[in-house]
């Protein structure tokens, strides 16, 4: 049975949660410090033990967040115990909780629950990848849909399980590569192309850094804040005329803003805690 390496994070004090002085809480502390690790999903734990379920790519990432945490935040207010969740067990608590959502004028489905009308992207909910329930995904699709993708190429960086390349095509895109260096991530995202028939997308596992890509007009990347602002240079070269931006805390976000100088800043979105911006090339 498919396992995924997770780490339970459990807040110990019921105050530990509040907003500081400052306004930022532990909970926001620990979001920001798990940016920097390979986190593929986040799911609330049950209320009794106030915390959250944080999912990896691999156990060697978990155990080394699961350190980090600990080094930064210790054991005063935090719990941090290393799991390993089965995927089937998820997945079958998702079919009673995991409903379709609407964003704008896309409706984001698990199979059992297709709607019988509308602009639908069928996702098979899995705990390594996102369904589009989380509000990066949400901030993606929603600035997606300001854009007129009609005619357009798309690469879709870090694509997982494929919810945003292929949202794109089917608001009109007349091409989109999604990639990504997971080839779990990849084969996800496949297995998700095929419950989306006549939806035309490339997927490849491929290293952004390394690969061999022609520039599109959009870029799509829903990133951390961290591997949007090194990823900066390469994300540049890649868009002829517009960039994605999400997945990084409202905190980040003139850091990661900063980090692309000269583009414009012809959106930004927020929900949460999390951010988006559409960028705009200085070429046009």
């Amino acid at each position: 049975m498919k396992t995924w390496p997770a780490l339970a994070v459990m807040f110990t004090n019921p105050c530990a949660s509040a907003p500081d002085s400052e306004g930022l809480s532990l909970g926001d502390a620990v979001q920001a410090a798990l940016a920097d690790h390979s986190v593929t999903a986040i799911t609330e734990r049950p209320v009794e033990t106030d915390g959250w379920t944080v999912f990896f790519a691999t156990a060697v990432a978990r155990d080394f967040a699961r350190r980090e945490l600990l080094a930064q935040f210790g054991t005063r207010h935090l719990r941090i115990v290393a799991e390993d969740v089965a995927d089937e067990d998820w997945a079958g608590r998702s079919q009673a909780a995991l409903r379709a959502i609407t964003v704008g004028g896309l409706v984001i489905a698990p199979p059992w629950d297709i709607p019988a009308a509308g602009l639908t992207v069928v996702i098979q909910p899995s705990m390594g990848f996102g369904t589009g329930h989380h509000a990066t995904t949400r901030l993606c699709l929603a600035a997606l849909q300001r854009l007129d993708l009609r005619s357009r190429h798309v690469l879709d960086v870090g694509t997982g399980s494929g919810v945003l390349a292929i949202a794109a095509a089917k608001l009109g895109a007349q091409r989109v590569l999604g990639i990504d260096d997971d080839k779990d991530a990849i084969s996800s995202a496949r297995d998700n192309l095929a419950l989306n028939p006549g939806v035309d997308v490339t997927l490849g596992a491929v290293d952004l850094r390394k690969a061999q890509l022609r520039p599109v007009d959009l870029v799509l990347a829903n990133l951390t804040g961290s591997l949007l602002v090194s990823a900066a240079p390469r994300l540049t070269t890649l868009s002829r005329d517009r960039l994605v931006l999400s997945g990084f805390l409202l905190t980040e976000a003139t850091d990661v803003i900063a980090a692309y100088p000269g583009w414009r800043v012809d959106h930004e979105g927020s929900e949460d805690d999390w951010g988006s911006v559409i960028l705009g090339s200085p070429a046009t």
